[in-house]
């Protein structure tokens, strides 16, 4: 390879490298959490990774660590405030200083006006909303102190209305409100505040969430017809819009909503 050819492929490369920033990453230990700690680890971060199950946090680490980084492992509940100080703790130990925060912990469930409990909608909104407000709240200081950035993980369904799913799209949208509204007030200290929307990605999500085997079958066939792309999203296609907001290759991007869903946000029924 020539001298000119390499310079031009490390420019072009040079945005999205995450070399010495440390970020936290929340809900790691499967789906969209786990495709970002992986590539942020190739991307050279330092890794501070949590979620719940222990078992599958050691397994992401160990593959970050096969891609150059040594995550510290934090296994917890955001829905548990101790959890929260404890995490934005020992990051700051360990690492000392907090530049990425990704709020990509989060859970589904069916349910509409009719059938939706107050016990099953305050568990949605406590998930997806009140612990994201909390932890973001913890890690805002010391992503001043850096000029670091926040990444959340919404969802198409915080931009378009989806019957069956009610206290699911409502967490969504009050999570792409609190980031719009948090962009406007740390952009004057430097922070980044942006979201990502993705459509349906081939995770545990929806499982986790109540559907079975053969009702998750029908439901990725229905992307064929719901996504314009025409098939559901892989979690790192997810994770390499993340990386991008997360980078130096978005430094004048602050406050948006980015739709990652195969065109699904731009559909209409005829």
């Amino acid at each position: 390879m020539s001298t000119l050819r390499a310079l031009l492929l490390f420019i072009m490369a040079a945005p999205m490298s995450l070399a010495g920033k440390v970020a936290v990453v929340t809900g790691a230990s499967s789906g969209i959490g786990w495709a970002t700690s992986v590539l942020f680890a190739k991307l050279g971060a330092k890794l501070s990774v949590t979620g719940r199950n222990a078992a599958n946090l050691d397994k992401v680490a160990n593959i970050c660590q096969d891609n150059g980084s040594d995550p510290l492992v934090v296994t917890g509940d955001l829905t548990n405030e101790e959890d929260n100080h404890n995490l934005i703790q020992k990051t700051l130990k360990h690492f000392g200083k907090l530049d990425i925060l990704v709020n990509c912990a989060g859970i589904i469930s069916m349910g509409t006006i009719e059938t939706t409990s107050m016990e099953a909608y305050d568990t949605m909104m406590n998930a997806n909303v009140r612990s994201i407000f909390h932890l973001t709240s913890l890690a805002v200081p010391h992503l001043i102190e850096t000029k670091g950035n926040i990444v959340n993980v919404s969802s198409v369904n915080g931009l378009r209305a989806f019957p069956g799913v009610l206290a699911y799209c409502m967490s969504k949208s009050a999570l792409d409100q609190f980031t719009r509204v948090t962009a406007l007030e740390l952009a004057p200290k430097g922070v980044r505040v942006n979201s990502i929307n993705p459509g349906v990605i081939v995770t545990n999500l929806q499982k986790a969430g109540g559907l079975d085997d053969e009702a998750y079958a029908k439901f990725l066939e229905r992307t064929k017809t719901t996504h314009a792309l025409g098939r559901p999203g892989q979690p790192d296609e997810a994770a390499n819009a993340i990386a991008f907001l997360a980078s130096d290759a978005a430094t004048f991007i602050t406050g948006a909503t980015l739709p990652v869903d195969g065109g699904r946000h731009a559909m209409c029924p005829r």
